[in-house]
């Protein structure tokens, strides 16, 4: 199980991070801590629907997130299809989530490091909204790398516990059952 993200403070809750908050919240349910090194990556094994599985956090920076998904992948000699990858996605709002079984990269070049890297494109992803920028003049760069606001932090604590779900149900072979869940527009207070 992949979080996308980049490494360092400065980057700590920027909507790019989202799959680093995602798998940040996964371990604080396991209670674990992500902190072994390893793959180019911090990790930590937990137990998900009977499996056990490694829960990544690349810290190779986004665009080069193929280079330590591929390595884990070779070293357990992990099939595609079995690795789920989570990352943020400017094409949906903060509070929605969907999940993919395969697919193009959709813009996001951590997805499309690892589509190269690995050769094929069938590993499901859970792509996590963080919105669309602002102005069309705004770089996108400056979007994803801007900081979520108070309001949209909360709205993905909440949307955080549906997306475990998910990739519970998907680990647990409930393949259809998970796409419906995470791709439901869910109302989510805003309080």
């Amino acid at each position: 199980i992949v979080g996308l993200g980049n490494p360092g403070k400065q980057y700590s809750l920027t909507r790019h991070n989202a799959g680093f908050l995602f798998a940040d919240l996964l371990a604080d349910k396991q209670g674990v801590k992500i902190n072994k090194i390893q793959f180019k990556s911090v990790t930590a094994a937990i137990r998900l629907s009977g499996h056990k599985c490694l829960l990544m956090k690349p810290q190779t920076l986004m665009n080069a997130s193929g280079d330590a998904v591929s390595e884990a992948a070779a070293f357990y000699k992990i099939p595609i299809e079995n690795i789920i990858v989570m990352s943020d996605d400017v094409n949906l709002d903060v509070g929605r989530i969907r999940v993919r079984k395969s697919g193009s990269d959709g813009g996001q070049k951590g997805l499309r490091s690892i589509i190269y890297l690995m050769g094929f494109d069938n590993f499901p992803r859970l792509r996590i909204g963080v919105g669309k920028k602002p102005h069309p003049e705004m770089e996108l760069a400056d979007w994803v790398l801007s900081r979520f606001t108070d309001s949209e932090l909360k709205q993905l604590e909440k949307l955080m516990g549906i997306a475990a779900e998910c990739v519970e149900l998907y680990i647990a072979g409930k393949h259809d059952e998970a796409v419906r869940l995470c791709n439901a527009k869910h109302e989510l207070e805003n309080k």
